[in-house]
């Protein structure tokens, strides 16, 4: 795989609202990612030497593409498996108000690990947040966040602020705006529905 990952992917330019409660002026379709797992591969073995130092019990991302990251990066550094799922929401119509649980059993078998959280593509870090809240819950201790591509500087301003450092294989520039200050909404224009054309099924979060 190209070393810019962004290449391969589908891409939307419009007005677009991510999980966080940001809008945005692009739309990644993120499903094209793991088609070819061979050559997703030398991506995974690098991205595991970069969490090896932090030396994680288990590795942990939300589902879907977290997960399936996580799964391939758990077997590269030999040591557990844990997903978060989407739950209900902890509030309608504000940023990071999205909420994710582990599993009631993998909750119980998380306690006290060492946990990497990974996310395939992460831009103001809705998904990961939302987890890392999940896995504080099970008692787990985060020790790093890691990604493919890393999406802008929210999440890492987020997560330098509580000590968590990021790794990551490709940094661009991506703008993200609440709605009060988003260039498209002031224009008057619509959000549009990513999930309308089959290949576009997975936002950055």
């Amino acid at each position: 795989m190209t070393d810019d990952i962004l290449s391969v992917l589908p891409v939307r330019s419009g007005h677009f609202l991510l999980e966080s409660g940001y809008h945005a002026e692009l739309w990644f379709s993120l499903d094209a990612l793991f088609r070819s797992p061979r050559e997703l591969a030398p991506l995974i073995s690098t991205l595991a030497e970069r969490l090896a130092p932090y030396r994680p019990d288990a590795i942990c991302g939300p589902l879907l593409g977290g997960a399936f990251l996580a799964q391939a990066l758990a077997i590269e550094l030999d040591v557990h498996f844990y997903y978060s799922a989407p739950a209900a929401r902890l509030t309608s119509g504000h940023l990071f108000s999205a909420s994710y649980e582990l599993p009631f059993e993998l909750q119980k078998s998380a306690c006290g690990e060492r946990v990497a959280l990974v996310d395939d593509v992460i831009s103001a870090g809705s998904s990961v947040r939302a987890t890392a809240n999940a896995l504080a819950m099970a008692k787990c201790f985060l020790v790093s966040v890691g990604t493919l591509v890393l999406l802008g500087t929210r999440a890492e301003e987020h997560f330098r602020n509580v000590s968590v450092p990021i790794e990551t294989l490709q940094r661009c520039d991506f703008e993200t705006w609440a709605p009060d200050k988003c260039p498209a909404c002031l224009r008057n224009e619509l959000l549009e529905d990513p999930v309308s054309e089959r290949t576009e099924s997975n936002a950055p979060y």
